[in-house]
């Protein structure tokens, strides 16, 4: 069996974190440790020696590069913030939702919205126990006692009140006097222990079962009458749990009430050590669910296996949902996520091998587990009336000033703020964080018009540009980006966009045009592209020859050379850690065939955030190679008798989480799928004009060249290198069909958001057109009968002339100036043959 569909829809469901807590401040005396543990007191101490704190401290050193040891990942935390560690945490996470159960006392607790800045959709769970202590610590405003009367008027009165704003209620009924609900209860019974709780004075803390049941009772009305979910702890917790009294089996009389057969009840943390007995719960009462945060990262292996499995034993997969259970430390959110994707994945996996599901039943189990669940049931939306409200669900999507305040952070230190320019050189402004704070993050920062119409040879404005000194755009800081600094850590950077005025995008913004035309792939084809690049640059050393400084290519050692990746190995091995630790995957690195020349793939997510990640990707190789004495460059040809170096893309098509470039059987031609065809027909189509943004530069054309695998001329083929375009069927593809398509022709030097704004826009023609996809060269091109692609940037700006359909999504103004800058670059670059070797200080 081929499980390589399964495992791809597990790696690639962005999960709907059902369950969790608040983060914590840095400076918490809440200890990191708790990250790994449930215990307290010197129970604590032998917690590094489960099976479990040992493998999830490895997960988290691999994930931060750090030194595998608690003290390493703690320096790592101090030394990076944590709006840092957050970021990297939920990025590698891919969590798109998450539910607070704000309930939870912990030191120096962030708020809800605080959590805003790193996940797109934050909504809130209400804790009922917390939610009585707080009323029960207020005094009455006629100065008398609390009466059983009077409290239930105003607990059920504030919980009506909240009931718009959050996707559920939770019960802690489990740690005050155990699941074993009495329906009975009677106000006789929740007066006394009323007068017992009061008695004990302040801070109130709510330990009587009498009235822990009637309060539980209460609640279960008012979210049945609401249609809001009960979650309840079961099963194991801190050693204030008395775990006997928390089998989920106790709540029979609950269940088996008709007073709450509408109800909607979540049993947490997988029930564990009662795992059977939840799924039997599950499958015999309509109203139970299951949730199994916690008991995955928290077991180990053999035991999140066997939990899993023991909950799908009975229980239907529509009733089992994912929960990180993640609380203060944004490691335990990542480590809820991974080790949940992988268990998952090996329990649909063996429920394949057993013959309980076909692999299609387990790619849809898998999606259902891991995000419709709890889409479907706490009716998740992004315009429902829940997320709306600002008070408890924002989105990270806004442009409005995040708390970026950390007391650990330095006032002196700086955010750079980057944007790439017309010609695809990298710019950076730096402000103190204050400043960012303050002002930058609503009102921006200035920079003239100018400044996007600079050539790759000159800083200043391109003739014809329509870009004078007269105007400024303001640099608004996309604050989702932001990201510590892996080789300078007291300081961060940020991407930007480009605004006239905050709220009002300017039309030169590159990264504003990508999002335009993604817009409209989404609207007009609900489709999305997804990308990944393959990154090849050049290390260079210094050398003093004839008494003159000299920039000399690394090593000379040949394609995949051991040798070479040793010697560049210090190197290497820090960009790696350096781009993981902002959430970018590294898919691999090697040498490649030019003198000092080497690759750097990364994974493929959404185009809009390849585009970033590869922005900040060409950061990091630039800086850490600074760093070590060396110079990387990404110029496409930086030795003319040598190979020139690229920025394949592979580009996909997805729909609802599903690749729709590929075929959905082995009977469609070519393992393509018909709207996959349309859209590389349309790129095949525009691809010479599409060349003044992937390959903007005259030295662009010194790389493609025939027979040097960069793709000459214009045609498509299957695995064939010499194809500008080639159609990919990587490992786990299944056979006969094909995973993605390839341009070779992206070079180091293009800015990336206007490259694949470019590629989106003659994909949707080809769309629109439904353009025939011709039949693929599976042979060395034959310049007989192929047409050459431009051989120059002249070429190429000619044939973006002749092709107006960009003009309605890449603004007029924008194609303007980009024409103005490759025209510039052209009579500069032919005046001065030699002026591209400055080009190694740009690109």
């Amino acid at each position: 069996m081929d499980f390589g569909e399964l495992r791809e829809a597990v790696e690639k469901v962005e999960v709907v974190d059902a369950h969790a807590h608040s983060i914590v401040s840095l400076d918490s005396n809440y200890a990191f440790i708790h990250a790994f543990s449930e215990a307290y007191g010197h129970a604590l101490n032998s917690s590094p020696n489960t099976l479990s704190f040992k493998r999830n401290l490895r997960d988290i050193a691999e994930l931060y590069g750090s030194k595998l040891s608690l003290q390493g990942v703690e320096e790592y935390r101090r030394v990076s913030g944590i709006q840092s560690i957050c970021s990297t945490c939920f990025r590698a996470a891919r969590i798109t939702s998450i539910l607070i159960d704000d309930g939870l006392e912990l030191d120096k607790k962030h708020d809800i919205e605080w959590h805003r800045s790193f996940i797109p959709i934050v909504g809130r769970i209400l804790r009922i126990e917390k939610l009585a202590e707080n009323i029960l610590d207020e005094d009455l405003p006629n100065g008398s006692s609390w009466t059983v009367d009077s409290f239930t008027k105003a607990f059920v009165s504030k919980l009506k009140s909240f009931a718009g704003e959050i996707f559920g209620l939770k019960s802690i009924a489990a740690y005050r006097g155990g699941l074993e609900i009495n329906t009975n209860v009677t106000k006789q019974d929740a007066e006394e222990g009323l007068r017992q709780v009061l008695i004990a004075g302040k801070p109130v803390r709510i330990a009587n079962k009498n009235l822990i049941d009637y309060i539980f009772l209460q609640s279960l009305e008012v979210a049945q009458s609401y249609d809001l979910p009960m979650q309840i702890h079961t099963g194991f917790g801190d050693r204030d749990l008395d775990l006997r009294l928390s089998n989920p089996l106790h709540l029979r009389a609950v269940l088996e009430d008709k007073r709450y057969s509408k109800s909607r009840i979540v049993l947490l943390h997988a029930s564990y050590p009662f795992s059977r007995e939840a799924s039997y719960l599950a499958s015999v009462y309509s109203q139970v669910y299951l949730d199994f945060g916690l008991a995955i990262p928290k077991l180990s292996v053999h035991g999140m296996i066997s939990s899993m499995k023991e909950l799908l034993e009975l229980a239907p997969i529509n009733k089992v949902m994912f929960s990180t259970d993640g609380y203060a430390f944004p490691e335990t959110f990542y480590l809820g996520a991974k080790k949940s994707r992988e268990v998952v994945f090996s329990v649909l996996h063996d429920a394949c091998i057993d013959g309980d599901l076909s692999i299609p039943e387990a790619v849809e189990a898998a999606k259902d587990i891991l995000a419709r669940n709890a889409i479907h049931f706490y009716k998740i939306s992004s315009t429902n009336s829940v997320v709306s409200s600002v008070k408890n669900v924002v989105s990270s999507h806004s442009n409005l000033p995040r708390n970026l305040n950390d007391k650990l952070d330095n006032d002196a230190s700086l955010v750079r703020i980057l944007w790439v320019d017309g010609s695809g050189q990298h710019r950076c402004r730096a402000i103190p964080k204050k400043r960012l704070n303050e002002i930058a993050a609503k009102n921006g920062v200035g920079l003239a018009f100018a400044a996007m119409g600079f050539s790759s040879h000159m800083d200043g404005p391109a003739d014809g540009s329509g870009l004078t000194a007269v105007g400024e755009t303001r640099l608004m800081p996309d604050l989702s980006t932001i990201r510590r600094i892996p080789w300078n850590k007291q300081d961060e950077m940020v991407l930007a966009d480009m605004y006239v005025k905050p709220g009002e995008a300017w039309e030169y913004c590159p990264r504003n045009a990508l999002k335009r035309v993604s817009k409209i792939l989404k609207d007009e084809f609900d489709l999305e592209m997804n990308s990944g690049f393959e990154n090849e640059f050049i290390l260079l050393k210094n050398i003093t020859r004839e008494g003159k400084d000299e920039w000399v290519p690394f090593d000379s050692s040949p394609y995949c050379s051991s040798s070479s990746f040793d010697a560049a190995s210090p190197v290497l091995r820090e960009v790696a850690a350096a781009i993981q630790s902002l959430g970018i995957s590294v898919e691999q690195l090697h040498a490649e065939a030019g003198k000092g020349q080497f690759e750097l793939v990364l994974k493929y997510t959404i185009c809009t955030k390849a585009a970033d990640n590869l922005v900040y990707t060409r950061e990091i190789v630039r800086a850490i190679a600074r760093k070590h004495g060396l110079l990387a460059t990404f110029i496409p040809k930086y030795a003319l008798d040598d190979l020139g170096s690229g920025s394949h893309v592979h580009l996909s098509l997805w729909r609802n989480g599903q690749n729709v470039f590929m075929a959905s059987d082995r009977s469609s031609k070519h393992g393509i799928s018909t709207v996959g065809k349309e859209f590389m027909a349309g790129i095949l189509h525009y691809l010479p004009s599409i060349l003044a943004f992937i390959a903007p530069l005259p030295n662009s054309y010194d790389r493609l060249q025939p027979n040097t695998w960069s793709g000459a001329y214009l045609f498509w083929g299957n695995e064939n290198k010499e194809a500008p375009l080639r159609a990919s069927s990587p490992p786990g593809t299944p056979d006969g069909l094909v995973s993605n398509f390839e341009i070779k022709s992206f070079d180091g030097s293009a800015n990336p958001y206007l490259g694949l704004a470019a590629i989106l826009a003659a994909g949707i023609d080809g769309l629109r057109r439904h353009l025939p996809l011709p039949e693929p060269v599976d042979t060395n091109p034959n310049p007989e009968v192929l047409q050459r692609l431009p051989a120059s940037l002249s070429e190429s700006l000619d044939a973006l002339h002749k092709d107006d359909f960009f003009k309605e999504f890449i603004s007029d103004k924008l194609l303007t100036a980009i024409k103005a800058i490759r025209k510039a670059d052209i009579d500069h670059y032919t005046k001065h043959k030699d002026a591209y070797k400055e080009l190694i200080h740009r690109f």
